[in-house]
């Protein structure tokens, strides 16, 4: 009778930690492995960029006119949705 609590706790650890967990890193492993030429992505690192090829297990992406960076397949954290107004710079020459 001593060992219910604490299976009891297993399994609420597991219900509300663990399985939703797994579940989030399943969808993001299929998000990579479903990026395709164009895909406009957000890594890791905050930066934007849109997909100009593949080089194996990496990606290459287009940040900007001229710019192009090569880019490990899992530091891509998710889709950049299109619609979303994405941030514009601020600084010298900028309109504000």
């Amino acid at each position: 009778m001593s060992f219910v609590p604490i299976i009891a706790i297993f399994a609420i650890f597991y219900f509300l930690i663990i399985r939703p967990q797994q579940k989030q890193q399943r969808d993001h492993e299929k998000m990579l492995e479903a990026l395709k030429k164009g895909d406009r992505v957000l890594l890791n690192g905050g930066l934007y960029g849109t997909i100009v090829g593949f080089r194996g297990g990496d990606l290459e992406l287009k940040i900007s006119e001229n710019v192009k960076v090569l880019v490990a397949r899992s530091a891509v954290s998710r889709l950049a949705n299109e619609n979303a107004s994405t941030p514009q710079p601020q600084g010298v020459g900028a309109a504000s």
